[in-house]
């Protein structure tokens, strides 16, 4: 399904519910596997967090998590201990390419016995679980912190816990302490000290209680730049949003402070308010929060301001490497890009080619970052359907505010 997307006049004060953290679902998911008593409210309604509920609800042989590159990662350590069920592990042709062996690698030196069953260090994995007893290992840490995510979230089970130790700079810190943080609010002991991880055992059980996960900041992200891209005075409400978030990506409330909208939190919403039109070179590295990338980029885009991201070498593995599909869709639209395997530099610019297909490579990102563009020019979404991996109602949800969207006669 391509779209074709167009604003005449944007719906200033309109009100908006957000579905919950992906990030936090997913978690949160694995953690109610492991911890039935757990009761879960505003979950993510995305195709990932679906996924995750599936895979761990069945009783299938071969689970397969299309293009949900979180699921993979968390999956692959929840089976891991799974004691007596087998599970074959898979994907789409996507996630086949996107590399695992780190994770593997570290499961396996705590007893885990899983197998590649077609490349070297990627899925399709073959996984028997079993009962691991060993509690120490070491991980590269600038590589995706999915991986430490999910060695994490399996550690209360583990019957000697998990002492983590982490090589290197650390990248998505943020996405660790959100870990970290739902572990200790179920009760669990665990310490993060200089680069080291400590967990302890968990508790066998825990009393029933009632989880209510944030609204996904990720999924915020667009209608910031919406607002930025507006007149001074726009506003848009967005519920529901703790100012005290666990969620990296609430960087944007600063971020975007420099792009002339103020963050205004109040009564588990916040208000995004245009206030400026002197906005400034952005340079900033993003090693925390890469995946805002596409968004601050499209951004500063729109607005003719030229920006230097840093930070962003996991961006070459999710769903396709994102930085060279940035630099090929801003092309497009007659932007001036450069990339490297670490970042991009957007150059100032006065105008934006109309009427240009954007291309998503499977990537809901590139959909929803892009869409925010068409309060500049008319703009065309290629496989628009792809936003239902993270926020299905996004297209909904910009109607609501004054976006024209109609499919593309041209298809």
């Amino acid at each position: 399904m391509n779209l074709e997307l167009s604003v005449s006049a944007l719906r200033s004060g309109q009100a908006l519910q957000i579905s919950g953290s992906k990030s936090e679902t997913n978690r949160l998911l694995l953690l109610q596997a492991l911890y039935p008593q757990l009761l879960l409210e505003n979950t993510s309604d995305s195709d990932d967090s679906e996924v995750m509920r599936k895979a761990i609800a069945g009783h299938d042989a071969v689970v397969d998590i299309h293009h949900a590159g979180t699921a993979m990662r968390f999956l692959t350590a929840y089976f891991a201990i799974q004691d007596q069920r087998e599970v074959v592990l898979t994907g789409s042709s996507r996630m086949k390419e996107r590399p695992i062996k780190i994770l593997v690698d570290a499961l396996r030196s705590l007893g885990a016995d899983i197998n590649y069953l077609e490349a070297e260090g990627f899925p399709p994995l073959k996984i028997k679980g079993k009962n691991l007893t060993n509690n120490k290992v070491s991980l590269a840490a600038d590589v995706s912190s999915q991986y430490i995510s999910a060695l994490l979230l399996i550690a209360p089970r583990l019957e000697k816990g998990l002492n983590l130790t982490l090589e290197g700079r650390i990248t998505s810190v943020p996405y660790i302490n959100m870990t970290l943080g739902l572990l200790r609010e179920i009760g669990v002991d665990a310490t993060f000290d200089h680069n080291v991880i400590a967990i302890k055992p968990g508790p066998q059980h825990i009393a029933a209680r009632t989880l209510t996960v944030e609204s996904d900041w990720s999924s915020a992200s667009y209608f910031y730049s919406i607002v930025a891209l507006s007149a001074i005075g726009t506003k848009i409400t967005l519920s529901s949003y703790r100012e005290s978030s666990l969620q990296g990506d609430r960087a944007l409330a600063d971020i975007y402070q420099s792009l002339g909208v103020r963050t205004i939190f109040e009564d588990n919403r916040i208000v995004l308010h245009k206030q400026t039109s002197n906005v400034k070179l952005q340079t900033l590295d993003l090693n925390q929060t890469p995946d805002i990338a596409q968004t601050i980029a499209v951004t500063a885009f729109g607005l003719g301001i030229g920006c230097h991201l840093t930070g962003l070498h996991t961006l070459k593995i999710k769903e396709t490497d994102r930085l060279v599909a940035l630099q090929t869709e801003l092309s497009k639209l007659g932007a001036n890009v450069r990339v490297t395997d670490d970042g991009l530099t957007l150059a100032a610019s006065s105008s934006i080619t109309p009427y240009v297909k954007i291309a998503t490579y499977s990537d809901h990102r590139m959909a929803m970052a892009f869409a925010p563009l068409a309060l500049k020019v008319p703009l065309l979404i290629g496989d628009a359907e792809v936003v239902s991996k993270s926020y299905p109602n996004f297209w909904n949800d910009l109607q609501s505010i004054g976006f024209e969207i109609l499919p593309d006669a041209k298809g």
